[in-house]
């Protein structure tokens, strides 16, 4: 996040697009609400009628796969009104030119004709965040995973500097992380091409610094992505796997491509906390400590990294994974030794500048927002004030781009996909009795006309066809969805998971999954 959580009860306006807070950021949602108790104005962009869309000003359902040309539209307006910050553009900004003449290709009746939101709708909502004194965007997964994840990113960064609003208390760009520690998980490097603190692979001085810190050479070369891995596994080109905490075949596009690949390997070896979809698959398994038994540092959406303590000695034979790396490690023949968690945070301080004054002392009692550089200070809330990391920010032109796949005869009906409000991500809250007895299996919500044509009754059992394969789940009746659209959860396994049909299409860029789009049919099972 460019912010802080606790910002987001201050702005005079919040764009939330691509995010079910409620459901999928509870605590989060609680300063939306603050906000719109003290006046801010609510813009909420989702195909679905979800429970923030109660308190939102103005509520649009774009087409899956369009939000570029809605956005485009809504700068369109803005321009045209003046309503652009003229003096951030002048001082702050580059390459305006290139952004304006797309836009000016994109006029409310255009934006309108591709997303499907009505052209009054896209003007009162470019009048509403563009005047307002302060506003913010929310975003979450349900931007970033299509074929044009990327670029409606860069979408929103445009918004935002066209307006001004950025660099700011309670402004910014804010995207909303999925679970967990990913924050963190990034921030340590745990990305192909980056080391610890977005140091680029590609740069010789972090190569050098790294290959002196760590006593050998280091890679010159990105690594690959998840999807390419998992081609690059199906083709015979890798050979080997270690997959720590994850379980691709629940929560990646397209299971049964997974599944193949991972057959494929010579040599898989699983790291997790319990058995799984994925690891059942493995040839060994290192058994990993829950968070309750673990010392160390977690990170969380806003930047922010906190201790955590250890509640309880490792249950069984179980090891912090730290310990289960370096023990791996030298055995391969490099030493990697370290006493404690508290080592390896050192370490992490001496070669990642952004978190080079965060020391566990200092984590005692308080947590610490990177980049942090000084014991003086507690790190910073919020990014880009006076001026971006790059210098100047780069407004980028961006033409629109729709989903991989298109609905047709054969598969009529889109289908998105997303989080729930009891089960969390893959299979570990179905593992917990009173949430499994809540929710014991996931429903598909089709529209009552698509449920008529379909001769479908409430909670009746379906197949659900792709491409790609099938699945089985009763139906939720509801307008909660459009017309022509469904939706179904991800994380619930058998036939009831969902990426058994979704589309393993992905962004060039970043190589994020379409799960936010996809075509499918259904038919009773008789």
């Amino acid at each position: 996040m460019t912010n802080s959580v606790a910002e987001l009860k201050d702005p005079d306006c919040i764009f939330i697009t691509g995010s079910d807070t409620t459901t999928a950021h509870p605590m989060i949602s609680r300063r939306l609400f603050q906000a719109r108790k003290k006046g801010a104005k609510i813009i909420v962009v989702d195909p679905r009628a979800i429970q923030i869309t109660q308190i939102a000003d103005i509520h649009v359902r774009p087409n899956l796969g369009k939000d570029i040309a809605l956005i485009n539209g809504i700068m369109h307006v803005i321009l045209k009104n003046g309503w652009h910050n003229q003096k951030f553009i002048e001082e702050r900004t580059e390459n305006f030119e290139a952004l304006k003449e797309m836009v000016e290709q994109y006029p409310p009746a255009r934006a309108e004709e591709i997303s499907g939101v009505a052209a009054t709708d896209i003007e009162k909502i470019a009048e509403m965040y563009a005047t307002a004194k302060v506003s913010t965007i929310v975003y979450c997964l349900g931007m970033t995973e299509h074929t044009t994840g990327v670029d409606n990113v860069k979408s929103l960064a445009n918004l935002a500097m066209l307006t001004g609003h950025i660099g700011r208390h309670a402004t910014g760009v804010n995207p909303l992380r999925g679970q967990n520690n990913v924050q963190g998980a990034c921030d340590m490097g745990a990305l192909p091409d980056v080391f610890s603190g977005y140091q680029k692979v590609a740069d010789p001085a972090v190569l050098e610094k790294f290959s002196q810190a760590w006593g050998v050479p280091m890679p010159t070369n990105p690594g690959l992505k998840i999807p390419e891995m998992f081609d690059a596994m199906e083709a015979g080109e890798m050979k080997a796997l270690y997959l720590m905490g994850e379980n691709p075949v629940l929560s990646d596009a397209d299971s049964n491509h997974i599944i193949k690949a991972l057959k494929h390997l010579d040599l898989f070896i699983a790291q997790d906390i319990f058995l799984n979809e994925s690891n059942e698959l493995a040839d060994v398994i290192f058994p990993a400590v829950s968070y309750a038994e673990l010392d160390g540092v977690f990170s969380n959406t806003d930047r922010r990294v906190q201790r955590l303590h250890a509640a309880i000695d490792p249950i069984g034979d179980a090891r912090p994974d730290w310990q289960i790396i370096s023990e791996f490690a030298n055995r391969m023949g490099y030493p990697m030794h370290y006493d404690s968690a508290e080592d390896i945070m050192k370490e992490i301080a001496s070669v990642t500048p952004s978190f080079s004054a965060i020391t566990y002392d200092r984590l005692i009692f308080d947590s610490v927002q990177w980049p942090c550089t000084s014991t003086e200070n507690p790190g910073v809330k919020f990014l880009h004030e006076g001026k971006f990391t790059r210098g100047k920010g780069f407004f980028h032109g961006i033409e629109h781009r729709g989903p991989a796949e298109v609905v047709d005869e054969e598969y009529p009906l889109w289908l998105s996909t997303g989080r729930m409000f009891v089960h969390y991500h893959t299979t570990m809250t179905q593992r917990c009795p009173s949430l499994l007895s809540e929710v014991p299996e996931f429903l598909i919500e089709v529209h009552p006309v698509d449920a008529q044509k379909r001769g479908l009754k409430n909670r009746e059992k379906v197949k659900v066809f792709s491409r790609r394969g099938e699945l089985e789940a009763r139906v939720d009746i509801t307008e909660k969805v459009r017309e022509g659209v469904t939706f179904m959860p991800f994380g619930m396994g058998g036939l009831n998971n969902v990426n058994l049909v979704t589309n393993s299409a992905t962004d060039p860029i970043s190589k994020t999954y379409e799960y936010k789009a996809c075509a499918i049919q259904i038919e009773k099972i008789v």
